[in-house]
């Protein structure tokens, strides 16, 4: 189901005037993207992209007091007449054409006044809409910054998630979410988790209890939003199972519609998990450099393997 965020919470955000169309600030937005009609105010309403945001800044109301009465009616009937219109925003505290307001407030067409500067502006609302229309879901998991790489960390219930990322922060990393992460994707698939409100920044320890890893370890062991970089599964030591010794294979794992680095790590004791994920974040450090010792090593045993070859020749 698409995402939707209504004109009013916009407009309380972005601390933003109503001129006219009060009645209409329960229109939906559905879409991030801004349109500045300059075109349409020129007669050309061909391909109006009557569902975006229409902007007017300095140019555009500017071109408009120029127009003839008639004219200028015409073209804001035009330009108000879709329902599918959200909103209609002028920048730069500019006066707006009576003819807009009128037509606006008939049709219950929201007009709205910043006092930003069109280009501020616009990237204001743009990265705005970006988070809230962003698509989104929740996993149960924890999620850590480590050495300052993000660490989704999964398995299933009781294996040991919370208490790695406890250790985690005793050796000086930072928690973001225990239990369940709130994940959204940005429009260059970049994936950002954060912990519900209601959990931020608590841990469950089984046999503890609940414990806030702010008031224990200080502001400096908690962040509330990262960058996820690579996801880390913990499962139950499978005997028969054959794991991947060498590195060579990465898998991946698919959350909306990104792809991560999978890291499987197999759970039996003994096993320190925390120092196998900070491995794992300096790991992936170093592929990120350009360095991979797993093919390094594995370019050295072929190079040895041709030699013995050779001299066996």
């Amino acid at each position: 189901m698409a995402k939707k965020v209504k004109v009013s919470e916009m407009m309380e955000q972005l601390h933003m005037e109503v001129l006219a169309g009060e009645g209409g600030l329960k229109r939906p937005i559905t879409t991030g993207d801004l349109y500045r009609p300059g075109l349409e105010m020129a007669g050309y309403f061909n391909y109006h992209p009557k569902e975006r945001i229409q902007m007017l800044g300095k140019t555009e109301i500017t071109f408009i007091e120029m127009l003839t009465t008639g004219v200028r009616r015409n073209r804001v009937e035009q330009l108000c007449a879709p329902e599918e219109t959200p909103c209609i925003i002028v920048t730069r505290g500019l006066d707006v054409p009576i003819e807009l307001l009128e037509e606006a407030t008939k049709r219950d067409l929201p007009v709205l006044r910043t006092q930003l500067s069109t280009t501020i502006f616009a990237s204001r609302l743009t990265g705005f809409l970006e988070n809230k229309l962003a698509p989104s879901t929740t996993i149960h998991g924890v999620l850590v910054d480590v050495y300052g790489v993000g660490m989704l960390i999964t398995g299933s219930s009781g294996i040991g998630k919370s208490e790695t990322a406890l250790e985690l922060v005793k050796r000086g990393h930072r928690l973001i979410a225990d239990d369940a992460v709130e994940i959204r994707q940005n429009g260059d698939k970049v994936l950002t988790g954060n912990a519900p409100e209601l959990i931020r920044h608590l841990l469950e320890i089984r046999g503890v209890g609940i414990i806030n890893v702010m008031t224990l370890f200080g502001a400096g062991a908690i962040r509330n939003v990262k960058k996820i970089s690579v996801v880390v599964k913990l499962e139950n030591w499978q005997q028969e199972k054959q794991y991947d010794r060498l590195g060579l294979d990465e898998e991946l794992t698919r959350i909306i519609d990104t792809d991560l680095p999978l890291v499987t790590i197999p759970v039996r004791p003994g096993r320190n998990l925390a120092v196998i994920v900070e491995v794992a974040a300096m790991n992936y450090r170093l592929k990120r450099m350009g360095y991979n010792a797993a093919l390094q090593f594995t370019n050295k045993l072929t190079e040895s393997l041709n030699e013995d070859f050779e001299d066996f020749d």
